[in-house]
């Protein structure tokens, strides 16, 4: 049955309905990421590529109106950091700052105190920095392939260094090894600097090391760089041949770096912080500030990214097994 309304109300009404349409505005213009501190869990000891990284972009979203705290956790190859952030809130404010070395973690350390497949859960891949094979200046090796003939040779014993053993660099060595069917003698330092010494000073053939750390000295002259490692080649040096090229087709190597959150986070959760951080990612001046390093870009989301540990993590158990690599 129809009644007749007092003419106040239906003004009040008309004016509620009339404001709607903007109160949607404000909902859709509200901020969904970051809307409180901001805490961003390293991994690894300040001053890496790593930690670089994760300042960055801090510092970026520090911008957008809350605190940003980086938080520096090292230990056990990134599983103490890892391990802290898998027990967080999931209200995607805690986040992790990570490379592939957490794909690596579970095929060298027996007991990680956390499920890599389901306690983490990937956001954002924001680049890639692969690795660089150098020699000295004054080395006779002028190609990868010198080195190939070289290392297949019977009774070789060229020597190669690393970053470590269970780094990335350690990896693509022995990778090479099997591609190329050499038997190159890996030699582990405790960081590139040192590999970078060494290998300056000739006390190894060669060395494997992440770009960033050779990117002067092959830009001095001061080293000289056969191959890289990634699936194609880096604006950072464009005349260097990917290892794909110089005989190992498909091989490609480069250590992503990105941002996970603790497992069960919320898919649309997940998708905010994405859009937020892949925004910063893509302005002129990071994009610029990372190839001045060596790093390729990356935009992978959170299922894009997710494949790609996952992927790495069943690789890398396969290769930690075929090398014999365990760190327990």
């Amino acid at each position: 049955m129809l009644t007749k309304m007092p003419i106040q109300l239906l003004c009040s009404l008309a004016f509620a309905a009339a404001l709607l349409p903007a109160a949607r505005a404000d909902v859709k213009a509200a901020p969904t990421f970051p809307v409180k501190t901001v805490e961003i869990t390293v991994p690894y000891a300040v001053g890496g590529g790593v930690d670089m990284l994760a300042r960055l972009i801090g510092d970026q979203l520090g911008k957008l109106g809350q605190a940003v705290i980086v938080d520096n956790k090292a230990g056990a190859g990134s599983t103490v950091g890892t391990r802290i952030v898998a027990g967080k809130p999931k209200d995607g404010h805690s986040l992790l700052m990570m490379n592939d070395a957490y794909s690596l973690a579970p095929a060298i350390y027996k007991n990680l105190g956390y499920d890599p497949k389901k306690d983490l859960a990937a956001v954002i891949n924001v680049a890639y920095a692969p690795m660089l094979v150098v020699v000295p200046a004054s080395s006779r090796f002028k190609t990868l392939a010198d080195v190939v003939a070289a290392g297949r040779q019977p009774g070789s014993k060229l020597s190669y260094g690393s970053c470590g053993a269970g780094t990335d660099p350690h990896l693509a060595g022995e990778m090479m090894n099997i591609e190329f069917k050499m038997s190159n003698v890996h030699v582990p330092y405790k960081g590139c600097g040192p590999a970078l010494v060494d290998v300056l000073g000739g006390q190894v053939d060669l060395a494997v090391v992440t770009i960033s750390g050779a990117l002067t000295y092959v830009s001095s002259g001061k080293l000289r760089a056969l191959a890289i490692t990634s699936g194609e080649r880096s604006k950072a040096v464009p005349d260097v041949p990917t290892v794909a090229e110089s005989g190992a087709p498909g091989f490609n190597l480069s250590q992503w770096q990105g941002l996970a959150v603790p497992g069960g986070t919320p898919e649309n959760v997940k998708m905010d912080i994405y859009k937020t951080v892949s925004a910063i990612m893509k302005t002129d001046a990071m994009r610029k500030r990372l190839e001045d390093l060596g790093y390729t870009t990356a935009d992978e989301g959170p299922a894009a990214f997710q494949k790609i540990v996952n992927d790495d993590i069943d690789r890398f158990a396969a290769l930690a097994r075929k090398i014999g690599l365990s760190a327990d």
